[in-house]
């Protein structure tokens, strides 16, 4: 997507004295995202070397450990009370927000780590659908993960209550292969099961993929290494998981590993191609600038 604008970089996950809901102009949602951090303690169970939450500063580390619900739905309530009405384009800084991005699109479960890893997922989805047909909002769930407890079975169980409501899960696949993969996400977690995942998941409704690439201690990532994702993602056709459309992106805000950075417009747009080469849509976000 070519559309720019100073607020794609400003994903602040803090908004007014909100401890877990936090709206951003979202360059993949293509307006307003209402974001719900489902870990306030900024667990999780990836370190991509692109997160822009810094988990290495003590003095940074977050007071509010736990999710409180009654907390959620009070914040979430009232975002979505100034979305709707229009008044959130009155406050700073989104009364800058250019006209055809003052739209609301989604209400979104992210934050500071995997937002199903909240032992409440299937709790909180049921107060966002209750909340967003109170307020009539124009607004889906998109659920923002990195597929690895996909196959947990309360997972599983809020998943098909959001297949009877507008929603998008929107997967992580940053790799081809596992030296690569473990290389940026540094977790234990093995690649085998994020596609294991994939597969049930999106065997089971359409899923949105979601990739980053990006240059690493200065190095893109191989033509190699490109090829095994393409065949990654053809193995996931052929077993039956349902693509609707493959998001390929790159670092556009602060990372806390500054050797993490972007890969230029050509780079991106030569993946995408790639990507849309093999019959499924594609997407391409760009670095700043």
């Amino acid at each position: 997507m070519t559309i720019s604008t100073p607020l794609f970089t400003q994903h602040s996950r803090s908004w007014r004295d909100n401890r877990f809901v936090y709206p951003v102009i979202s360059r993949r949602s293509k307006g307003l995202s209402i974001g719900v951090n489902l870990n306030p303690d900024q667990a999780c169970n990836f370190d991509c070397v692109y997160c822009s939450v810094d988990r290495t500063n003590p003095a940074s580390a977050p007071t509010v450990r736990s999710v409180d619900l009654a907390g959620v739905r009070t914040e979430l309530d009232h975002l979505l009370g100034l979305a709707v009405s229009g008044a959130i384009w009155n406050e700073a800084p989104f009364d800058r927000t250019p006209p055809e991005l003052r739209r609301l699109n989604d209400v979104a479960f992210s934050g500071d780590g995997e937002p199903t890893s909240y032992t409440g997922f299937g709790d909180v989805c049921r107060l966002a659908a209750e909340l967003i047909r109170w307020h009539n909002a124009p607004a889906k769930i998109v659920v923002i993960t990195n597929a690895t407890l996909l196959n947990r079975p309360e997972v599983q169980a809020a998943l098909a209550f959001l297949d009877t409501v507008p929603s998008q899960v929107w997967a992580k696949l940053d790799a081809g292969t596992q030296d690569y993969y473990a290389l940026i996400e540094r977790t234990k977690i093995p690649l085998s099961r994020v596609l294991d995942n994939l597969l049930l998941t999106g065997r089971q409704r359409p899923i949105t993929i979601q990739s980053m690439f990006l240059r690493y201690r200065g190095e893109a990532p191989s033509t190699a290494e490109i090829e095994a994702y393409l065949g990654r993602l053809r193995e996931l056709i052929a077993g039956g998981c349902q693509i609707s459309l493959v998001q390929v992106y790159t670092v556009a805000r602060a990372t806390a590993e500054a050797e993490a950075t972007p890969l230029t417009k050509n780079e991106v747009d030569a993946i995408t191609g790639q990507v849309r080469a093999l019959g499924i849509p594609a997407e391409a976000y760009y670095g700043p600038g």
